[in-house]
């Protein structure tokens, strides 16, 4: 089948689903070209039959808030394909969750996790709940009531599902006891748990740390380094504070932050003590972003303004790119802002940040380009760790599981390279992330039969 013929049929089947469209059609430019070469994957339908979830599950969450009044939120688990291993991928809990943006996610999580090589299949969840502003019984009670459901669905040989935008450690710790009470059974259902109840340390720093591992072994294949390096990061939650802190034991420069309500720019660089308030302000005081230029005057906090068409944050002039905050905050406006103030490297820590037209600037321009299955896949390699920890009823160190995760991350770059190079585009993480990807996952498929 032709590319416009495919897509043409899976927008028929998928109407309305813009960045469940978007993911797909990003990888299918690069993997139908491995289809034309294996015809065994055409004939098993392989490409149809990974775009459709195995499994979708929508349910509804009522509880009551601290007036005592009723609150109806929706949940959602879509458990999108098991060829490898157990569904695996976070919940999300924030207002935008719709069943695109879960089907997207959950799509991408197919190929993120087979780049691991840890054998987990893939799936996301959530809620369109929105935690900010909820006091700890409010959040506790809506965790409660939305394990209700989803506890019949997921299983530590199943379906382990982690924390993800909205779902940190308070919220994992709500729902792993709301299924422990329900099942009766302490087991490893959930990753990303506290560590003296079956956690693994180094899980909360993993998605960042394993992006900036990845990134330098991007920057040593081509024979440089962090050192003095100026960074743009956006995002202040998780996975920027440990990508920051990263980025500043390898001697580069964090010089932007940013969450819903704008960026600041700190032109001097966002050293330790600089990062250490970031992380009270977002993770004690649950405060905004725009607090720090109160302590740190001589930086400048720019308020979002939705009426511009690009994002002035990526204007700035820097040599790295990380975006760490949420699908599609750099489009083809920002990526050409980018390119032009000399941008050498952007590597996303966050699940599609970057949309098409801004992914093919970048590849044009030469910009050294990690997609966020790839680059940002360190936390799900340390969900997998926990899951191998709890399997086994060990607990590693810290610096087990962190040179465990740097070795996954180097295999995960070396992984793309030689995909990308077998196919005849050198150099491109992008094509070599989805080929590695597919590969697998399409192989154990064909291997399994028609199911």
């Amino acid at each position: 089948m032709s590319f416009a013929s495919f897509y043409d049929y899976l927008k028929h089947r998928n109407s309305g689903e813009t960045e469940f469209l978007q993911a797909v059609k990003e990888v299918y430019e690069t993997v139908h070209k491995v289809i034309m070469k294996n015809p065994i994957y055409e004939k098993h339908k392989i490409f149809e039959r990974m775009v459709e979830p195995e499994r979708v599950v929508s349910f509804r969450v009522t509880w009551l808030d601290d007036a005592g009044n009723v609150q109806v939120n929706r949940g959602y688990r879509v458990q999108m394909n098991s060829a490898i291993g157990p569904y695996k991928g976070g919940l999300r809990f924030h207002p935008t969750v719709n069943s695109s943006i879960l089907k997207f996610l959950a799509f991408e999580q197919i190929f993120k996790n087979a780049l691991t090589s840890i054998p987990l299949g893939g799936g996301k969840g959530g809620s369109d709940f929105d935690p900010k502003g909820k006091s700890d019984a409010e959040v506790m009670r809506f965790c409660q009531n939305f394990m209700m459901e989803l506890s019949k669905h997921i299983g530590h040989r199943v379906d382990v599902p982690a924390g993800d935008i909205g779902v940190g450690g308070r919220e994992i710790g709500y729902l792993f006891g709301a299924y422990r009470k329900m099942e009766n059974q302490f087991s490893g259902v959930l990753t990303g748990k506290g560590t003296n109840w079956g956690g693994s340390l180094i899980r909360p720093e993993a998605t960042g740390y394993g992006l900036i591992y990845f990134a330098e072994n991007m920057l040593a294949e081509k024979g440089d380094s962090f050192s003095a390096k100026k960074c743009l990061v956006s995002g202040s939650g998780n996975v920027a504070q440990f990508a920051m802190e990263k980025i500043l034991e390898y001697n580069g420069i964090p010089v932007t932050a940013s969450d819903s309500s704008g960026f600041i720019y700190d032109e001097g660089g966002i050293n330790s003590e600089k990062l250490e308030h970031i992380k009270y302000l977002k993770n004690v005081r649950r405060g905004r972003i725009s607090e720090y230029v109160d302590k740190y005057p001589s930086a400048t906090f720019y308020p979002r303004d939705k009426s511009l068409d690009h994002n002035p944050m990526w204007d700035i002039k820097a040599d790295l790119a990380f975006p760490c905050a949420t699908q599609n905050e750099i489009n083809e406006k920002d990526a050409r802002n980018m390119v032009n103030n000399g941008i050498e490297l952007v590597a996303e820590g966050a699940n599609m940040p970057c949309d098409n037209d801004a992914i093919e600037i970048f590849n044009e321009a030469g910009v050294n380009y990690a997609p966020g299955k790839a680059s940002n896949a360190g936390g799900v390699a340390t969900s997998g760790l926990e899951m191998v920890q709890n399997f086994t009823g060990s607990h590693w160190t810290s610096q087990e599981v962190d040179n465990r995760l740097r070795t996954i991350m180097k295999s995960i770059h070396d992984n793309c390279l030689t995909y990308a190079k077998e196919y005849k585009m050198e150099g491109n993480y992008q094509a070599g992330a989805n080929i590695a990807g597919f590969v697998k996952v399409a192989d154990a498929m064909v291997a399994q039969g028609i199911i």
